[in-house]
């Protein structure tokens, strides 16, 4: 008798934690995840806010069928006239302000921000990064770099040179920003501190003390990025432009994609000295570029009004005595449980009744809640009653021991 699913992925298939959740999941429908025991659960956090416009979209799913009957991989990025390309990057742009009008297309938010990091040194030719305490921007040694916990970084030291972490909020460490920085890396809403909403006068002092010393001013965007938030891109309610703008997660409906945007004069520096600046095989995948057309596509179609009605339901029902605060903005939120035991324990009990979440990195005392932008009211209405239910039956439990 051969192994099973599980055992094939705990004998086969590298680990990254010492539990994983081991879910089998056999397929996925909107806002569903349909288990290979019959379970169903209500998915909450859209893969990291990665499927928006739902799973499985039948127009994203029409566009990967439609594209890869054409052509798949041609040739690495950007020497070749795909239309797939041209294509997203002209609606992508479109929807931006003027000045970010030149896009680089690669496979994940974590690419995306290498090549943010390695544009803003050629083009200004200075060495320093900062970057905030609590903040997440990938996974690969440069991004690894500025992440705002030492915890992640440790083990993997020596990383990049000349990056300083600053405390998010605190005025009197801007001066720390000065002629020897290339370009200060921040998110409008930060995502794994637990979904906090930007404070927007702190941003523009930021904002105001990049232009004061030519430092560039770099926005993640890779978690609250294509209207999770409520606006296309969470900055544009803080009344500023980026020179460097990263994205990921929601951007491909669902396949692989990341892209740093900037203005076309900056993003020239990429092209001489050396030639070939930043490169990448499979970035801009026609396939991966059609799907995101084609979510860009729906995504505008939900709007900002619809996202903002919904985020207002979740927080008008998840009302209980263990719920401390809801942080966030629009479509990515983080529920205050207290305690990262209680929190834990909470979503344990709601996978077991159907509900899919989960917490931050640097905030496990907080649930997640990031749901596909397509969850209906009712959806959201369920989802609630079964959350309420498992922080009541853990509390119960609590009480008993």
């Amino acid at each position: 008798m051969g192994l099973t699913n599980r055992q094939i992925f705990l004998a086969n298939m590298a680990q990254t934690s010492p539990s994983p959740m081991l879910m089998e999941v056999v397929s996925a429908k909107g806002v569903e995840l349909y288990g290979s025991n019959g379970e169903v659960w209500i998915d909450l956090i859209s893969g990291i806010s990665v499927s928006s416009v739902g799973h499985s979209h039948p127009k994203v799913v029409d566009a990967v069928c439609r594209q890869s009957e054409k052509y798949m991989h041609l040739m690495v990025y950007g020497e070749l006239v795909l239309s797939p390309q041209t294509t997203l990057a002209r609606d992508l742009t479109a929807l931006l302000p003027v000045m970010l009008d030149s896009c680089y297309f690669v496979n994940s938010g974590s690419e995306a921000m290498e090549g943010a990091m390695k544009l803003a040194k050629r083009f200004t030719g200075r060495p320093g990064i900062v970057a905030f305490h609590d903040a997440y921007h990938g996974s690969t040694q440069g991004a690894l770099s500025i992440i705002g916990s030492e915890y992640f970084r440790r083990s993997y030291r020596p990383l990049l040179p000349a990056v300083e972490h600053l405390n998010y909020g605190v005025e009197e460490q801007l001066e720390l920003i000065d002629h020897n920085t290339a370009c200060v890396v921040v998110e409008m809403v930060r995502g794994e501190a637990g979904a906090v909403d930007g404070d927007w006068n702190f941003i523009r002092k930021l904002y105001e003390r990049c232009k004061l010393t030519g430092t560039l001013f770099v926005v993640d965007e890779i978690q609250s990025g294509f209207f999770r938030t409520g606006p296309f891109m969470a900055f544009m309610d803080a009344g500023i432009v980026p020179d460097i703008l990263v994205l990921g997660k929601a951007m491909g409906g669902g396949m692989p994609m990341g892209a740093f945007v900037a203005n076309k004069s900056l993003m020239s520096s990429l092209i001489n000295q050396p030639v070939l600046g930043h490169i990448t095989t499979f970035g801009g995948h026609p396939v991966c570029s059609a799907a995101a057309t084609s979510a860009l596509e729906v995504l505008k179609e939900i709007g900002r009004e619809s996202i903002d009605q919904k985020a207002l339901l979740f927080r008008r029902l998840l009302t209980h005595e263990r719920i401390n605060s809801i942080t966030g903005k629009g479509l990515m939120m983080g529920v205050d449980l207290g305690t990262e035991e209680f929190n834990k324990k909470v979503i344990d009990v709601c996978l077991s009744k159907g509900v899919f979440t989960d917490w931050f990195l640097f905030a496990p005392h907080k649930m997640r809640i990031a749901p596909p932008l397509v969850i209906s009211e009712s959806e959201i209405e369920k989802a609630c009653l079964i959350i309420l239910a498992s922080i009541d039956e853990v509390a119960k439990m609590d009480f008993n021991h």
